[in-house]
């Protein structure tokens, strides 16, 4: 039986926790950042952990994850 593929955006945009929640970067931060206030660029450093429907979303584009 063939393996499933996983969604090339997904991989490239998510990654899975050790207790199988998903994580990814912060939105907004691609370019115009000279519009942006200094409040919302210091909030959106880092990584943030994905609310659980766009959780399933994404853990239905990676088969393999868990």
């Amino acid at each position: 039986m063939p393996k499933m593929k996983t969604k090339s955006s997904a991989k490239k945009r998510f990654k899975v926790t050790a207790k199988g929640r998903v994580k990814c970067g912060q939105a907004g931060k691609r370019h115009g950042m000279i519009k942006r206030t200094n409040k919302f660029i210091r909030n959106a450093r880092g990584t943030e952990v994905l609310s659980a429907p766009d959780e399933k979303l994404a853990k239905s584009y990676m088969p393999y994850s868990r």
